[in-house]
């Protein structure tokens, strides 16, 4: 993660766990009949981390694989899942909204032909979130780290175009996953 000198000292003082996996990625092959069924092979360099002590986190390959179902380069990734305390500081000091939020993209300078950033997901506020949605942790931490990924590639849902080109590859990339479409409820 690059969001600040300060952060980084935090996370080392704090004990956070680190995981570096270079690898090179196949993303899964649409279902059946899907007319736009193509490999595409993206190279990955992702770094997991965890502030906190949860047996509930998606395992590495499972977040790997929801990162490069939505990856259109390389990427050299860092996703990191933070506690509340965190969570409110980072998106304060970026965003200047005091409290924690789900999900935070931070976006770098591209790497060579990569895409490069940090996604930093609040797991008390995934958690919270995904019970009030009924829903599991598992998919809405899918569709969070796909948003963030989207997010680091340069989309957004600041107006209503951009709003429905972001929302049709979420539901496209958690569909593949049999996921269901996250914004039904909400449109």
């Amino acid at each position: 993660m690059r969001y600040g000198e300060a952060e980084q000292r935090s996370m080392a003082a704090n004990g956070a766990v680190n995981y570096r996996a270079n690898l090179r990625n196949r993303t899964p092959q649409p279902r059946s009949g899907d007319a736009s069924a193509r490999v595409h092979r993206r190279r990955l360099a992702l770094t997991l981390q965890c502030e906190l002590e949860a047996d509930d986190l998606p395992a590495r390959g499972l977040l790997r694989r929801w990162i490069v179902s939505v990856l259109e380069r390389d990427a050299v990734l860092t996703v990191r899942f933070v506690g509340s305390a965190e969570g409110r500081a980072l998106n304060r000091r970026y965003r200047d909204s005091d409290h924690a939020t789900n999900v935070l993209s931070f976006v770098y300078d591209d790497v060579g032909d990569a895409v490069s950033g940090d996604l930093v997901l609040c797991l008390p506020v995934l958690r919270k979130e995904a019970k009030q949605q009924g829903k599991t942790l598992v998919a809405h931490c899918a569709h969070l780290v796909m948003h963030g990924v989207l997010h680091v590639q340069g989309y957004d849902h600041e107006t209503a175009a951009h709003a429905r080109l972001m929302e049709a590859r979420e539901r496209s990339a958690l569909a593949s996953f049999g996921f269901a479409d996250p914004y039904a409820a909400s449109h």
